[in-house]
């Protein structure tokens, strides 16, 4: 699995937590999977160690992984278990973001819900390849 960490746009911890969450909510990380560890994922993306470790700990408080003392961070048992308000709140900030870009770009809700369905069918057919360990190809 790649990062693509931007110098532009949301805090670089943000696109961490953005990345990660997406993978397991899809299902590319399965529960009980081991993230890299925080030096490990910071070397990699060119970042420096306290911004993973924030990206951790939200991902953390969210319930999406879970640190074991010692051993690593792993994917939480059950993210289904966050319930759909919390799901449509996680997401809410996002929708909001793609909303006003297309309303900026000119492009109407049906070309967007269309654009969207298009690209969820790409994703998901990219997502069915195995994808190996995290990596960066990153700025700071």
């Amino acid at each position: 699995m790649l990062l693509h960490i931007s110098t532009d746009g949301p805090p670089i911890y943000q696109q961490i937590v953005d990345q990660i969450r997406f993978r397991i909510v899809s299902g590319q990380l399965a529960t009980g999977a081991e993230l890299p560890t925080i030096r490990g994922l910071a070397e990699s993306a060119r970042v420096n160690p306290n911004t993973v470790a924030r990206a951790y700990r939200e991902l953390e408080n969210e319930g999406l992984v879970e640190k074991r003392r010692t051993v690593g961070t792993f994917v939480a048992a059950a993210p289904e278990r966050i319930s759909a308000a919390q799901r449509r709140r996680l997401l809410a900030p996002h929708v909001d973001r793609v909303l006003i870009q297309a309303k900026q770009l000119g492009i109407s809700l049906e070309e967007l819900l269309t654009q969207l369905s298009e690209r969820n069918s790409q994703l998901d057919a990219s997502h069915s390849k195995p994808s190996s360990n995290l990596s960066g190809n990153h700025h700071e």
